[in-house]
């Protein structure tokens, strides 16, 4: 057999073998945002402002119709020395059972120049309608700093987040959000004199069309943040391109 005639042999056993591959889709997205908050917490701390504005973005790419997918996000950042940058690297597979959509992967927070705060999480959600539910769980030793140094022996991980999403379009473009999270942290961060805490988020998006979007949204959370009013309420409204 010739090589000639081998090719459309291979390109038949390809497709064959990565159905859906032909549909594969690369997103990007670029955002600025009048303040970052991660569960509840400011990100920017240096110092705590209402406004503490940051520049944010990354892409996603899918695998067609397998369900799978990787991607990358990025974000300005400033709550520890040596690092001003917040990169996460996740993938994972989606995939349906009867109405409701699922989705299983996991997750790395990365803060380059400073590797103090680097976890790893994995997590599983699931959609019905407007309401989604998702469970985070550490596998790594570090919780963004609150145990796993190098130079200590507590672990943060077994940290758990659970949180639960509402988003409705409500009329043509707009959409209401809404968002409850809770945070229960590994027995060495809690003996350390750090509570449990819930977060939350309200508020809503338009869509100016051509990937073009605007949020705006109270957020904050529940006791008070080792960074002082890190974890206070404030109006957040972030800008944000996708294309």
């Amino acid at each position: 057999m010739s090589l000639a005639s081998l090719k459309p042999l291979c390109l038949a056993l390809l497709a064959a073998t990565l159905p859906g591959l032909a549909s594969a889709q690369l997103t990007a997205n670029v955002s600025l945002t009048s303040n970052y908050k991660f569960r509840g917490q400011d990100q920017h701390v240096h110092p705590i402002k209402a406004v503490n504005p940051a520049i944010q973005g990354g892409f996603d790419y899918a695998f067609g119709e397998s369900g799978f997918y990787v991607g990358n996000w990025n974000s300005s950042v400033d709550w520890q020395t040596g690092n001003s940058i917040e990169s996460d690297l996740y993938g994972g597979y989606k995939f349906k059972a009867g109405e409701v959509d699922l989705d299983l992967g996991a997750l790395s927070y990365v803060y380059p120049g400073n590797n103090r705060g680097n976890t790893t999480e994995l997590y599983g959600a699931a959609t019905y309608g407007p309401v989604t539910a998702k469970y985070s769980h550490t596998v790594s030793k570090d919780y963004f700093g609150w145990a796993g140094a190098k130079t200590s022996s507590h672990r943060g991980r077994n940290t758990g987040y659970l949180n639960l999403a509402f988003a409705q379009e409500v009329a043509p473009s707009i959409t209401l959000k809404a968002a409850l999270g809770y945070t229960h942290f590994a027995g060495d961060i809690r003996d350390q004199g750090v509570p449990n805490y819930v977060d939350y988020s309200l508020g809503g998006a338009y869509d100016f069309g051509a990937g073009l979007s605007l949020t705006a949204a109270v957020a904050g959370a529940t006791k008070k943040s080792f960074f002082g009013d890190a974890n206070k309420a404030r109006l957040i409204v972030t800008l944000t391109k996708t294309l």
